[in-house]
């Protein structure tokens, strides 16, 4: 009965031990289903046991009734069972004539020790099973830098808790030179071609790696047939291994900036371009935690970045609802700064419970400001007083014609000499609109010349706009989305939200924001912190970052209000937000999750323009919230206590600051950066 189900559970246990990945299983199961060779032998040992009870219970049952055996035991032929026949060839016979059953377990167990002793190593297999030892060691493909030592890591572990690190001598150091194509084929041989090591962005354990296989074919062709394969065949290219492409660009047959347009394989450019990084780096690990894969690059060339080697994961937190003009939103901010987004969200709190927040944009233009100059200061002013007036509808015109949405506003020159600065401000729909602002700009230009032939022009930009720089001008005359926010706070909101009263917070804001700045030479800086709001949602809604320097320009006011004076009326006003919902980082996918949050991603359907201006007012409302809240934790003294609790990083950095040091995996083995030297590339 039992015989059968053990014969069939020690074949499977014999094979599986030998062929570790034959079943579709994880290699964390893998790991941990490892048979013990001790517990086959036992195995082995029972099931022959089963195997004589098996016999002795066939032979038994071969026997006459229990009555007749009883009276053949008691007579004088109790040595004989059957009549006329002695015991021993009763035996000899009910055992060697079998049943079909009995040959079927024959046949299964004499295979089984026939594989089991002489085909399998067992003895090896026990070693591995009983002290899993696991050797890294870099391929002979792999390049290294000159002076950095090549070591094999063999990493000992008897339990999940316990490992010895055993290191092997450093092989023959190699060096990669670029110089002639006979030296770069030569050197090019010994180069590492480093494994790709990409860390999944989103996964439940932090050490979850996820490592792309090692090629399986070696680098054979040389120089002179790459080049040859790329020119004979069209397709030539894709019939290269990443050494051979690495190959070419070290030669210099291929721009390294050229890769997503030669291969047509956006993720492999950025694969071969990381190896091409890394192999010059001092730490050729530096790239092993930036991830590559798992990327929509076809939304990035030729829009947001170039030589692309990976993408940056950045925490994004959620403060809200805003209640702003009888919407609720949720902000998304991307940060790394603790604190921040708890601070923000009770800031949104505190307007919400009072009513609600109010904004409204008072202007919008986008600004281009280049430099021209003529022969002679009079002539420079010539120019300035026909393009401000009769020839101010002939530039708006040529200015016009270049887009659907740019539609210029306003013109202001300014003059230095023989040099003319001449400020375009135009509207731009729902994009940012510097691209369009550039073209109209240029397209107004020679349309002055056509006027002033003698007028030359310097740059296309003269810093009037002024762009990513702080400056008066932008913050007297604004540029981008203009916005003014305000919310009236009750007392109680005051007093069980944010822990103050209204006698404190006007006082400090005047003493720190407005004082303050002024004592420092600020400008439009007359704010607590509006910059990281700023920045943290231009980063969640791919906004261009750098501009979060014009963009930041804030100004806050507190005063009391309500019949007692007890209520608190807070506003910011920021003249300079620059952001749009169309263009540049607003198409990546992550970035374009963070608009629909908020309702506003792509261009309006009602009108060109709401869906960038809602950004704007959202950005100004969130500001607001930021800023009440900060006050608030400087006005009672929680200002250390809440940076104390949110914002200390509990990370060991020891380890990072010693390379060699272990850091353990979730499988329990033991990973030493010294010995995976490098891991961040990958050949075909």
């Amino acid at each position: 009965m039992t015989f059968f189900p053990g014969s069939l559970c020690l074949l499977l246990e014999l094979e599986r031990s030998n062929q570790p990945t034959a079943w579709p299983r994880g290699k964390k199961y893998e790991l941990e289903s490892q048979p013990n060779p001790a517990e086959q032998r036992i195995k082995l040992i029972m099931s022959a046991g089963l195997a004589l009870v098996h016999v002795y219970s066939r032979l038994a049952n071969e026997v006459v009734d229990q009555t007749e055996l009883e009276k053949a035991l008691l007579s004088d032929q109790a040595r004989q069972i059957i009549p006329n026949m002695p015991l021993w060839e009763f035996y000899f016979r009910e055992l060697f004539s079998f049943s079909p059953q009995q040959i079927i377990s024959f046949v299964f167990i004499s295979g089984i020790c026939v594989k089991y002793i002489f085909f399998d190593s067992v003895k090896d297999a026990g070693s591995t099973l009983a002290s899993p030892t696991r050797t890294v060691a870099p391929s002979e493909d792999q390049c290294s830098r000159p002076g950095t030592d090549r070591r094999t890591i063999t990493i000992t572990s008897a339990s999940s808790s316990e490992a010895t690190l055993e290191e092997a001598p450093p092989a023959r150091q190699r060096r990669f030179t670029v110089g002639d194509d006979d030296e770069v084929e030569e050197d090019f041989r010994e180069v590492i071609q480093p494994c790709m090591l990409d860390r999944e962005v989103q996964t439940d354990d932090e050490s979850e790696v996820k490592r792309t296989e090692a090629p399986t074919t070696s680098f054979r062709r040389s120089l002179e047939s790459c080049v040859n394969l790329l020119k004979t065949k069209k397709s030539g290219i894709s019939e290269l291994t990443d050494a051979e492409i690495l190959l070419l660009v070290h030669s210099k047959r291929i721009s390294a900036h050229k890769l997503e347009e030669e291969l047509g394989d956006l993720v492999r450019a950025v694969k071969i371009r990381r190896l091409l990084v890394s192999s010059s780096l001092a730490n050729t690990e530096a790239l092993c935690d930036l991830p590559y894969e798992n990327y929509d690059y076809s939304k990035v060339s030729g829009m947001c970045c170039e030589n692309v080697i990976g993408y940056l994961p950045v925490p994004v937190g959620v403060a809200g609802p805003l209640l702003l003009d009888n919407k609720s939103y949720h902000v998304p901010l991307a940060t790394t700064e603790g604190c921040l987004v708890a601070s923000v969200n009770r800031g949104c709190r505190a307007i919400t419970m009072s009513g609600g927040a109010r904004s409204h944009v008072y202007a919008d233009g986008m600004t281009r400001g280049p430099v021209v100059t003529m022969p002679s200061a009079v002539g420079a002013c010539e120019v300035m007083e026909w393009i401000t007036g009769d020839g101010y509808q002939r530039v708006a015109e040529a200015f016009n014609r270049t887009s659907r949405f740019a539609r210029l506003q306003s013109i202001t020159p300014k003059i230095a000499g023989r040099n003319l600065y001449i400020r375009f401000k135009a509207t731009t729909g729902d994009a940012m609109g510097m691209n369009m602002l550039c073209k109209g700009t240029e397209s107004a230009l020679h349309a002055i010349q056509e006027q002033f032939p003698e007028m030359e022009i310097i740059a296309l930009s003269g810093n009037y706009c002024m762009d990513k720089k702080p400056s008066a001008l932008n913050w007297i005359d604004g540029r981008g989305k203009s916005v003014v926010c305000e919310a009236v706070i009750t007392a109680d909101v005051l007093r069980n939200i944010l822990k103050t009263t209204v006698a404190d917070l006007p006082d400090l804001n005047m003493r720190k924001n407005l004082i303050g700045s002024a004592m420092a030479g600020s400008i439009g800086g007359f704010n607590a912190h509006a910059s990281n709001m700023v920045s943290a949602i231009f980063l969640a809604t791919g906004q261009d970052i750098a501009q979060n320097v014009v963009s930041s320009n804030c100004i806050t006011l507190m005063e009391a209000t309500g019949d007692d004076l007890q209520d608190l009326l807070v506003s910011v006003t920021m003249p300079s937000i620059e952001v749009g919902t169309v263009g540049g980082g607003t198409s990546l996918p992550p970035q374009a999750a963070s608009l629909q949050m908020l309702g506003v991603e792509g261009s309006s359907l009602l009108r060109a323009g709401t869906n960038a201006e809602t950004l704007a007012r959202v950005i100004c409302g969130t500001v607001l919230a930021g800023e009440l809240s900060l006050l608030s934790a400087l006005a009672a003294g929680h200002l250390v206590q809440s940076h104390l609790k949110h914002n200390r990083s509990k990370v060991d950095i020891s380890a990072r600051s010693n390379p060699t040091s272990p850091t353990h995996t979730r499988a329990g083995s033991l990973q030493t950066t010294a010995s995976l030297i490098p891991q961040c590339g990958n050949s075909r």
